[in-house]
């Protein structure tokens, strides 16, 4: 076992177990991928990336982090996701995306932007509205109707982004979630949400393909979400989820001292304690310590973005660099 070698879960079978995770890069045009997308998602395949994982895609309008990230909220961005997804297949990789809702933290302009509690993430920020019942089942319902097309778009995985600040992440902190109903309160109250967004999602999501669950497993400051409170969320929608992508951050402004491989012990605790696979992710583009987290099962897959997104073509430095057999594309072998 080793960052190279194979790795399936349920019908996913990856050729390798590195990730690219997603980044958004604020290039869409009213929600649609367009010609940038396919060239950028384009190269990791051809780069050899295992699992390429599309950026937070709103399930809402206001539900995108800004009005340039990519939508999947009606029927029309079905076709581009397509393509994305099918040139990609052609040279072996598996795509995923992220399905989201931005919360408090959306900057789209001219929409109404909502939260679990009327708190903003800092003063630059507008005053969210706080989430009556109506609102929440229009989110569960959205979840729901993006898993949808991301089925028509022929995704082999999903990924419900739970983590950074957005909506699902705000339900379930202490710290952002205020509520006195049956959304807010207690952990299980505050993993309502969440649940009933998988549960919805599962209605449509054939249960031979993957869903994964991006997380934080710290808000970095007191009373916040710690890693042992996110292992009892994870508890209480273990059954829903396939693998957890274990992140950390992003709720309110603070200071995170970073190294590569800062995260790593969160996937691994996780890991361990639910018996369920996890991605760790958290520079972690030197192939000596991403490859220790496999071979010593930390984790069960790596996720690389800056790395990536600097060199598409990381996975096949890899390979030539360790004296690694791989399969390279014909149209790249000269070069390696």
């Amino acid at each position: 076992m080793s960052l190279l070698s194979e790795y399936k879960i349920k019908n996913l079978n990856l050729k390798n177990r590195i990730v690219l995770p997603p980044m958004c890069m604020y290039s869409a045009k009213n929600g649609f991928a367009n010609d940038f997308h396919k060239v950028h998602y384009g190269s990791f395949a051809l780069g050899q990336v295992g699992l390429i994982i599309l950026e937070a895609t709103g399930v809402m309008a206001n539900g995108r982090i800004t009005d340039d990230d990519l939508g999947i909220y009606n029927d029309e961005y079905i076709d581009e996701l397509k393509n994305i997804v099918n040139f990609s297949h052609r040279f072996g990789s598996k795509v995923g995306i992220q399905l989201a809702h931005a919360g408090r933290k959306s900057e789209t302009k001219d929409l109404i932007h909502f939260a679990p509690s009327a708190i903003k993430f800092n003063e630059e920020y507008t005053l969210p509205k706080e989430m009556d019942k109506d609102d929440i089942n229009r989110v569960i319902k959205s979840f729901g109707e993006a898993s949808k097309r991301a089925l028509k778009a022929g995704f082999d995985l999903i990924e419900i982004h739970g983590a950074h600040g957005y909506l699902i992440h705000e339900f379930l902190s202490p710290i952002t979630n205020k509520r006195e109903d049956e959304y807010g309160g207690n952990l299980k109250n505050r993993t309502r949400l969440l649940k009933e967004i998988l549960k919805e999602v599962k209605k449509y999501w054939p249960e031979d393909k993957v869903i994964s669950l991006r997380i934080s497993a710290s808000d970095y400051v007191a009373q916040g979400i710690d890693i042992n409170m996110i292992i009892d969320i994870l508890l209480e929608v273990k059954e829903y989820i396939d693998i957890v992508h274990v992140s950390s951050g992003g709720l309110v402004p603070v200071d995170i001292k970073v190294y590569g491989g800062y995260q790593a012990e969160f996937a691994e605790k996780i890991k361990k304690a639910l018996n369920i696979p996890t991605i760790a992710v958290g520079l972690l583009e030197d192939y000596s310590l991403a490859n220790y987290l496999i071979e010593k099962e930390k984790c069960d897959l790596v996720a690389i973005g800056r790395g990536l997104l600097r060199n598409p073509n990381l996975v096949m430095d890899f390979a030539k660099n360790n004296k690694i057999d791989i399969d390279y594309l014909k149209q790249f072998e000269r070069a390696y």
